[in-house]
Protein backbone atom coordinates (compact mmCIF):
# COMPACT_ATOMS: atom_id res chain seq x y z
CA UNK A 1 0.00 0.00 0.00
CA UNK A 2 1.56 3.27 -0.65
CA UNK A 3 0.85 6.61 0.99
CA UNK A 4 0.91 10.44 0.19
CA UNK A 5 1.47 13.13 1.87
CA UNK A 6 -1.20 14.48 3.73
CA UNK A 7 -3.47 11.16 3.30
CA UNK A 8 -5.91 10.91 5.94
CA UNK A 9 -5.25 7.30 6.63
CA UNK A 10 -8.24 5.04 9.28
CA UNK A 11 -6.11 3.19 11.57
CA UNK A 12 -3.71 4.55 14.31
CA UNK A 13 -4.05 5.84 17.83
CA UNK A 14 -5.78 8.75 16.34
CA UNK A 15 -7.86 7.45 14.33
CA UNK A 16 -8.86 5.04 17.50
CA UNK A 17 -9.38 8.32 19.39
CA UNK A 18 -11.84 9.88 16.50
CA UNK A 19 -9.60 12.26 15.27
CA UNK A 20 -7.88 12.28 11.87
CA UNK A 21 -4.46 11.85 11.11
CA UNK A 22 -2.10 12.54 9.20
CA UNK A 23 0.21 9.79 6.98
CA UNK A 24 3.76 10.92 7.51
CA UNK A 25 7.07 9.39 5.95
CA UNK A 26 7.64 5.77 7.67
CA UNK A 27 9.38 6.52 10.94
CA UNK A 28 11.72 3.73 13.05
CA UNK A 29 10.91 4.49 16.71
CA UNK A 30 12.82 3.08 19.62
CA UNK A 31 10.60 2.66 22.77
CA UNK A 32 12.61 2.21 26.10
CA UNK A 33 10.89 1.38 28.85
CA UNK A 34 11.39 0.33 32.76
CA UNK A 35 9.40 -2.40 35.02
CA UNK A 36 9.23 -1.38 38.55
CA UNK A 37 7.04 -3.74 39.86
CA UNK A 38 5.99 -7.66 40.38
CA UNK A 39 3.67 -7.52 37.51
CA UNK A 40 3.55 -9.38 34.15
CA UNK A 41 4.23 -5.86 32.20
CA UNK A 42 6.81 -7.17 29.77
CA UNK A 43 4.12 -8.80 28.10
CA UNK A 44 1.72 -6.57 28.48
CA UNK A 45 4.31 -3.56 27.17
CA UNK A 46 5.00 -6.02 24.19
CA UNK A 47 1.48 -6.68 23.24
CA UNK A 48 0.42 -3.35 23.26
CA UNK A 49 3.41 -1.65 21.03
CA UNK A 50 2.33 -4.76 18.57
CA UNK A 51 -1.27 -3.66 18.34
CA UNK A 52 -0.08 0.08 17.26
CA UNK A 53 2.66 -1.59 15.05
CA UNK A 54 0.07 -3.93 13.03
CA UNK A 55 -2.27 -0.15 13.10
CA UNK A 56 1.01 1.50 11.69
CA UNK A 57 2.29 -0.51 8.86
CA UNK A 58 4.39 2.14 7.64
CA UNK A 59 6.54 2.56 10.34
CA UNK A 60 8.17 0.07 12.89
CA UNK A 61 8.91 0.11 16.51
CA UNK A 62 10.97 -2.12 19.15
CA UNK A 63 10.10 -1.97 22.35
CA UNK A 64 13.23 -2.19 24.40
CA UNK A 65 12.75 -3.42 28.29
CA UNK A 66 16.02 -1.76 29.94
CA UNK A 67 15.53 -2.96 33.41
CA UNK A 68 14.26 -0.87 36.54
CA UNK A 69 13.45 2.56 36.44
CA UNK A 70 16.95 4.16 37.60
CA UNK A 71 18.70 1.77 34.83
CA UNK A 72 16.47 2.76 32.25
CA UNK A 73 16.77 6.10 32.85
CA UNK A 74 20.87 5.84 33.09
CA UNK A 75 20.27 4.02 29.53
CA UNK A 76 18.03 6.21 27.94
CA UNK A 77 21.09 9.60 29.02
CA UNK A 78 24.12 7.77 27.71
CA UNK A 79 22.09 6.74 24.09
CA UNK A 80 20.83 10.80 23.75
CA UNK A 81 24.27 11.96 24.81
CA UNK A 82 25.98 9.54 22.42
CA UNK A 83 23.49 10.83 19.94
CA UNK A 84 21.61 7.92 19.42
CA UNK A 85 18.27 8.38 22.29
CA UNK A 86 15.33 6.44 21.73
CA UNK A 87 12.23 7.91 20.05
CA UNK A 88 10.40 7.57 22.82
CA UNK A 89 10.66 6.17 26.73
CA UNK A 90 8.99 5.71 29.67
CA UNK A 91 10.49 7.05 32.47
CA UNK A 92 10.61 8.06 36.55
CA UNK A 93 7.90 11.34 36.44
CA UNK A 94 10.59 13.09 38.92
CA UNK A 95 13.20 12.20 36.33
CA UNK A 96 11.86 15.64 34.20
CA UNK A 97 14.41 18.29 35.94
CA UNK A 98 17.32 15.80 35.07
CA UNK A 99 15.72 15.30 31.42
CA UNK A 100 15.29 19.24 31.57
CA UNK A 101 19.01 20.44 32.63
CA UNK A 102 20.46 17.33 30.23
CA UNK A 103 18.83 19.32 27.15
CA UNK A 104 17.67 15.60 25.43
CA UNK A 105 13.35 15.74 25.36
CA UNK A 106 11.12 18.19 23.63
CA UNK A 107 8.04 19.46 24.92
CA UNK A 108 5.25 17.44 23.98
CA UNK A 109 2.79 20.21 23.78
CA UNK A 110 5.45 21.80 21.48
CA UNK A 111 4.20 18.27 19.49
CA UNK A 112 0.77 17.95 19.86
CA UNK A 113 -0.63 21.67 18.86
CA UNK A 114 -3.75 20.93 17.43
CA UNK A 115 -7.36 21.60 19.43
CA UNK A 116 -7.54 18.11 19.46
CA UNK A 117 -4.14 17.80 21.11
CA UNK A 118 -4.63 20.24 23.51
CA UNK A 119 -7.77 18.41 24.63
CA UNK A 120 -6.35 15.11 24.62
CA UNK A 121 -3.99 16.32 27.17
CA UNK A 122 -6.47 18.26 29.48
CA UNK A 123 -8.02 14.71 29.63
CA UNK A 124 -5.48 13.97 32.71
CA UNK A 125 -5.97 13.87 35.95
CA UNK A 126 -4.21 17.04 37.50
CA UNK A 127 -2.49 15.18 40.32
CA UNK A 128 -0.59 13.01 37.56
CA UNK A 129 0.05 16.25 35.66
CA UNK A 130 1.63 18.25 38.36
CA UNK A 131 4.93 16.67 37.58
CA UNK A 132 4.75 16.08 33.63
CA UNK A 133 4.80 20.03 33.49
CA UNK A 134 6.82 23.10 33.62
CA UNK A 135 7.39 26.72 33.16
CA UNK A 136 3.98 26.44 31.30
CA UNK A 137 4.72 23.40 29.21
CA UNK A 138 3.84 19.53 28.85
CA UNK A 139 7.16 17.36 28.83
CA UNK A 140 5.61 14.20 29.57
CA UNK A 141 2.25 12.38 29.31
CA UNK A 142 1.25 10.17 32.17
CA UNK A 143 1.77 6.08 31.80
CA UNK A 144 2.61 3.70 34.49
CA UNK A 145 1.62 6.22 37.42
CA UNK A 146 1.17 4.90 40.94
CA UNK A 147 0.51 6.06 44.32
CA UNK A 148 1.07 3.12 47.49
CA UNK A 149 -1.34 1.88 49.35
CA UNK A 150 -1.80 -0.21 52.89
CA UNK A 151 -2.28 -3.85 51.87
CA UNK A 152 -3.61 -5.63 54.85
CA UNK A 153 -4.77 -9.55 55.24
CA UNK A 154 -8.37 -9.53 56.59
CA UNK A 155 -7.82 -13.31 57.78
CA UNK A 156 -5.59 -11.68 60.02
CA UNK A 157 -7.60 -9.03 61.07
CA UNK A 158 -10.37 -11.38 62.05
CA UNK A 159 -8.15 -13.87 63.89
CA UNK A 160 -6.86 -10.96 66.24
CA UNK A 161 -10.70 -9.47 66.86
CA UNK A 162 -10.33 -6.69 64.62
CA UNK A 163 -12.46 -5.30 61.85
CA UNK A 164 -11.63 -6.75 58.72
CA UNK A 165 -13.53 -3.90 56.73
CA UNK A 166 -11.76 -0.86 58.81
CA UNK A 167 -8.02 -0.44 58.37
CA UNK A 168 -6.30 1.93 60.17
CA UNK A 169 -6.14 5.25 58.95
CA UNK A 170 -4.06 7.06 61.34
CA UNK A 171 -0.64 6.95 63.06
CA UNK A 172 -2.26 6.35 66.09
CA UNK A 173 -4.38 3.22 64.57
CA UNK A 174 -1.71 1.92 62.98
CA UNK A 175 0.14 1.38 66.26
CA UNK A 176 -3.03 0.31 68.02
CA UNK A 177 -3.56 -2.63 65.39
CA UNK A 178 -0.43 -3.20 64.66
CA UNK A 179 0.25 -4.73 68.43
CA UNK A 180 -3.11 -6.58 67.73
CA UNK A 181 -1.79 -8.27 64.47
CA UNK A 182 2.06 -9.30 65.86
CA UNK A 183 2.48 -12.47 66.51
CA UNK A 184 5.20 -14.17 68.53
CA UNK A 185 5.79 -17.85 69.42
CA UNK A 186 6.25 -19.53 72.70
CA UNK A 187 10.20 -18.24 73.00
CA UNK A 188 9.03 -14.46 72.16
CA UNK A 189 10.40 -14.57 68.56
CA UNK A 190 8.27 -12.63 66.47
CA UNK A 191 6.24 -15.18 63.46
CA UNK A 192 4.12 -12.01 62.46
CA UNK A 193 4.96 -8.42 62.27
CA UNK A 194 2.27 -5.83 62.37
CA UNK A 195 3.22 -4.05 59.61
CA UNK A 196 6.23 -3.66 57.25
CA UNK A 197 7.14 -0.26 55.53
CA UNK A 198 9.81 -0.18 53.48
CA UNK A 199 13.01 2.31 54.86
CA UNK A 200 15.64 1.71 52.42
CA UNK A 201 16.89 3.10 49.80
CA UNK A 202 14.61 5.44 46.73
CA UNK A 203 11.54 3.32 47.57
CA UNK A 204 11.69 4.09 51.32
CA UNK A 205 12.38 8.00 50.51
CA UNK A 206 9.15 7.47 48.06
CA UNK A 207 7.07 6.29 51.05
CA UNK A 208 8.43 8.56 53.37
CA UNK A 209 7.08 11.57 51.20
CA UNK A 210 3.34 9.91 51.94
CA UNK A 211 4.32 10.38 55.68
CA UNK A 212 5.40 14.15 55.19
CA UNK A 213 2.09 14.83 52.88
CA UNK A 214 0.09 13.37 55.52
CA UNK A 215 1.82 15.54 58.01
CA UNK A 216 0.67 19.03 55.68
CA UNK A 217 3.80 19.63 54.48
CA UNK A 218 6.12 18.33 51.27
CA UNK A 219 9.50 17.06 50.80
CA UNK A 220 10.10 19.28 47.22
CA UNK A 221 7.98 22.22 45.20
CA UNK A 222 7.47 22.82 41.38
CA UNK A 223 10.64 24.61 40.91
CA UNK A 224 12.88 21.93 40.91
CA UNK A 225 15.48 23.68 43.39
CA UNK A 226 13.67 23.50 46.63
CA UNK A 227 14.55 20.73 49.26
CA UNK A 228 12.12 20.41 52.33
CA UNK A 229 14.02 17.77 54.41
CA UNK A 230 14.54 19.49 57.52
CA UNK A 231 10.75 20.86 58.97
CA UNK A 232 8.60 19.29 61.59
CA UNK A 233 6.55 17.12 59.31
CA UNK A 234 9.72 15.35 58.19
CA UNK A 235 11.26 14.84 62.17
CA UNK A 236 7.59 14.10 63.10
CA UNK A 237 7.59 11.65 60.27
CA UNK A 238 10.71 9.93 60.85
CA UNK A 239 10.15 9.62 64.29
CA UNK A 240 6.94 7.50 63.69
CA UNK A 241 9.07 5.08 61.93
CA UNK A 242 11.25 4.82 64.97
CA UNK A 243 8.07 4.22 66.79
CA UNK A 244 6.44 1.80 65.08
CA UNK A 245 9.65 -0.30 65.80
CA UNK A 246 9.94 0.94 69.21
CA UNK A 247 6.38 -0.08 70.42
CA UNK A 248 7.15 -3.77 68.57
CA UNK A 249 4.54 -3.06 65.67
CA UNK A 250 7.61 -2.92 62.68
CA UNK A 251 10.62 -5.21 62.38
CA UNK A 252 13.85 -2.78 63.59
CA UNK A 253 16.51 -1.92 61.39
CA UNK A 254 16.09 -1.06 57.45
CA UNK A 255 13.18 -2.51 55.50
CA UNK A 256 14.01 -3.23 51.94
CA UNK A 257 11.17 -2.76 49.45
CA UNK A 258 11.59 -5.75 47.13
CA UNK A 259 10.57 -8.50 49.62
CA UNK A 260 8.24 -6.32 50.87
CA UNK A 261 4.89 -7.74 49.07
CA UNK A 262 6.45 -11.64 49.28
CA UNK A 263 7.05 -10.96 53.29
CA UNK A 264 3.15 -10.25 52.82
CA UNK A 265 1.86 -13.01 51.13
CA UNK A 266 3.76 -15.46 52.88
CA UNK A 267 2.26 -14.03 56.22
CA UNK A 268 5.40 -12.25 57.85
CA UNK A 269 3.45 -9.30 57.88
CA UNK A 270 -0.28 -8.47 58.80
CA UNK A 271 0.29 -4.94 56.52
CA UNK A 272 2.31 -3.59 53.84
CA UNK A 273 2.93 -0.34 52.72
CA UNK A 274 3.86 -1.11 48.68
CA UNK A 275 2.74 0.32 45.43
CA UNK A 276 -0.55 0.22 43.82
CA UNK A 277 1.37 -1.17 40.83
CA UNK A 278 1.67 -4.66 42.95
CA UNK A 279 -2.53 -5.05 43.28
CA UNK A 280 -2.30 -8.00 40.31
CA UNK A 281 0.85 -9.10 42.00
CA UNK A 282 -0.65 -9.86 45.25
CA UNK A 283 -4.14 -10.99 43.85
CA UNK A 284 -3.01 -13.48 42.23
CA UNK A 285 -0.93 -15.04 44.34
CA UNK A 286 -2.68 -13.86 47.54
CA UNK A 287 -3.40 -17.52 49.26
CA UNK A 288 -6.31 -15.49 52.21
CA UNK A 289 -8.65 -12.68 52.20
CA UNK A 290 -6.82 -9.04 51.56
CA UNK A 291 -7.71 -5.18 51.33
CA UNK A 292 -6.37 -1.74 50.22
CA UNK A 293 -7.06 1.11 52.32
CA UNK A 294 -5.59 4.78 52.31
CA UNK A 295 -1.78 5.28 53.83
CA UNK A 296 -2.47 5.67 57.99
CA UNK A 297 -1.51 9.62 58.51
CA UNK A 298 -0.48 11.52 60.80
CA UNK A 299 -2.88 14.99 60.12
CA UNK A 300 -4.90 13.16 57.76
CA UNK A 301 -4.67 11.15 54.54
CA UNK A 302 -1.35 11.45 52.47
CA UNK A 303 0.25 9.49 49.94
CA UNK A 304 3.24 10.59 47.43
CA UNK A 305 2.29 10.22 43.28
CA UNK A 306 4.86 8.27 41.81
CA UNK A 307 5.73 5.71 38.07
CA UNK A 308 6.54 6.72 34.63
CA UNK A 309 5.96 8.94 32.02
CA UNK A 310 5.81 8.95 28.26
CA UNK A 311 9.04 11.26 27.14
CA UNK A 312 10.02 12.01 23.31
CA UNK A 313 14.16 12.99 22.67
CA UNK A 314 15.06 15.52 21.32
CA UNK A 315 17.29 14.20 18.52
CA UNK A 316 14.74 12.81 16.65
CA UNK A 317 13.42 13.76 13.15
CA UNK A 318 9.43 15.33 12.86
CA UNK A 319 8.26 12.32 11.13
CA UNK A 320 10.04 10.42 13.98
CA UNK A 321 8.11 12.82 16.84
CA UNK A 322 4.99 12.59 15.19
CA UNK A 323 5.05 8.90 14.80
CA UNK A 324 6.08 8.92 18.87
CA UNK A 325 3.05 10.84 19.71
CA UNK A 326 0.63 8.83 17.47
CA UNK A 327 2.30 6.40 19.40
CA UNK A 328 2.11 7.82 23.25
CA UNK A 329 -1.89 8.43 22.29
CA UNK A 330 -2.52 4.68 21.32
CA UNK A 331 -0.75 3.72 24.85
CA UNK A 332 -2.59 6.61 27.00
CA UNK A 333 -6.56 5.29 25.07
CA UNK A 334 -8.30 4.22 27.04
CA UNK A 335 -8.75 0.30 25.55
CA UNK A 336 -4.82 0.51 26.02
CA UNK A 337 -4.81 2.41 29.70
CA UNK A 338 -7.20 -0.19 30.87
CA UNK A 339 -5.66 -3.27 29.22
CA UNK A 340 -2.24 -1.90 30.79
CA UNK A 341 -3.93 -1.07 34.32
CA UNK A 342 -5.53 -4.36 34.75
CA UNK A 343 -2.95 -6.25 34.06
CA UNK A 344 -0.33 -4.68 36.68
CA UNK A 345 -2.48 -2.06 39.45
CA UNK A 346 -1.06 0.93 38.01
CA UNK A 347 -3.69 3.86 38.23
CA UNK A 348 -5.28 4.73 34.64
CA UNK A 349 -4.50 7.97 34.28
CA UNK A 350 -7.40 9.36 32.42
CA UNK A 351 -11.34 9.56 34.00
CA UNK A 352 -11.95 8.27 30.37
CA UNK A 353 -10.21 4.70 31.11
CA UNK A 354 -12.39 4.53 34.10
CA UNK A 355 -15.78 4.70 32.44
CA UNK A 356 -14.94 1.30 30.19
CA UNK A 357 -16.56 -2.10 30.40
CA UNK A 358 -13.45 -3.24 31.05
CA UNK A 359 -12.57 -1.05 33.66
CA UNK A 360 -16.10 -1.20 35.26
CA UNK A 361 -15.87 -4.97 34.57
CA UNK A 362 -12.31 -4.98 36.70
CA UNK A 363 -13.40 -2.49 39.60
CA UNK A 364 -16.67 -4.75 40.23
CA UNK A 365 -14.44 -7.62 40.60
CA UNK A 366 -11.60 -6.10 42.54
CA UNK A 367 -12.99 -2.92 44.26
CA UNK A 368 -9.40 -2.80 45.84
CA UNK A 369 -8.24 -1.21 43.09
CA UNK A 370 -10.27 1.70 43.25
CA UNK A 371 -8.48 2.98 46.77
CA UNK A 372 -5.29 4.33 44.70
CA UNK A 373 -7.77 6.41 42.76
CA UNK A 374 -9.87 7.56 45.18
CA UNK A 375 -6.82 8.77 47.31
CA UNK A 376 -5.27 10.86 44.39
CA UNK A 377 -6.78 14.42 45.82
CA UNK A 378 -4.79 13.53 49.39
CA UNK A 379 -1.49 13.32 46.93
CA UNK A 380 1.04 15.21 46.45
CA UNK A 381 4.37 14.85 44.01
CA UNK A 382 7.06 12.68 44.40
CA UNK A 383 10.60 14.10 45.56
CA UNK A 384 11.91 15.57 42.56
CA UNK A 385 14.53 18.35 42.08
CA UNK A 386 17.48 19.39 39.81
CA UNK A 387 20.51 17.30 40.22
CA UNK A 388 18.00 14.70 41.65
CA UNK A 389 19.90 11.49 42.55
CA UNK A 390 22.58 13.87 44.35
CA UNK A 391 20.03 15.58 46.38
CA UNK A 392 17.75 12.37 46.95
CA UNK A 393 20.71 10.53 48.41
CA UNK A 394 20.87 13.01 51.31
CA UNK A 395 16.90 12.21 52.50
CA UNK A 396 17.73 8.55 51.71
CA UNK A 397 21.08 8.59 53.62
CA UNK A 398 19.16 10.19 56.88
CA UNK A 399 16.96 7.71 56.94
CA UNK A 400 19.02 5.13 56.70
CA UNK A 401 20.86 6.45 59.27
CA UNK A 402 18.23 6.76 61.82
CA UNK A 403 16.12 3.32 61.23
CA UNK A 404 19.29 1.66 61.39
CA UNK A 405 20.47 3.31 64.80
CA UNK A 406 23.27 5.39 63.52
CA UNK A 407 21.73 8.61 64.15
CA UNK A 408 18.87 10.41 65.82
CA UNK A 409 16.28 12.50 63.55
CA UNK A 410 16.61 15.93 63.88
CA UNK A 411 20.38 15.91 63.74
CA UNK A 412 19.76 13.15 60.33
CA UNK A 413 17.43 15.29 58.97
CA UNK A 414 19.91 18.59 59.59
CA UNK A 415 22.62 17.30 58.03
CA UNK A 416 20.72 15.84 54.90
CA UNK A 417 19.20 19.45 54.46
CA UNK A 418 22.91 21.26 54.28
CA UNK A 419 23.55 18.35 51.75
CA UNK A 420 20.66 19.12 49.48
CA UNK A 421 20.88 22.83 49.58
CA UNK A 422 24.68 22.80 48.79
CA UNK A 423 23.58 20.98 45.63
CA UNK A 424 20.98 23.56 44.88
CA UNK A 425 22.42 26.18 45.95
CA UNK A 426 23.65 27.03 42.56
CA UNK A 427 20.06 27.36 40.94
CA UNK A 428 18.88 30.15 43.49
Amino acid sequence: MTFKKNQVIPFGAAALMGVSATALSAADLEFYFPVGVNAPAVATIQELTDEWAAMNPQHTVTAIYAGNYEETTTKALTAANAGNPPQVAVLLSIDLFTLIEEDVIVPISDIATSDADQEWIAGFYPAFMKDSQFEGKTYAIPFQRSTPVFYYNKDAFRAAGLDPESPPTTWEDMIEVGKALTLRDDNGNVTQWGTRIPTLGLGGAWLFGGLVVSMDDVLTTETGIEARMDTPATVASLEFLLELANEGVMAPGGISWGDTPKAFLEGQAASIWTSTGNLAFIEENAEFDWGVGFLPGGNGPGAPIGGGNFYIFQDTTDEEREAALDFIRFMSSPASAAKWSIATGYVAPRPDTWETPEMRAYVERLPQALVALEQLPFAEREFATFQRAKVTQYLVDAIESVVTGNAEPAEALQKAQEGADSVLGEYN
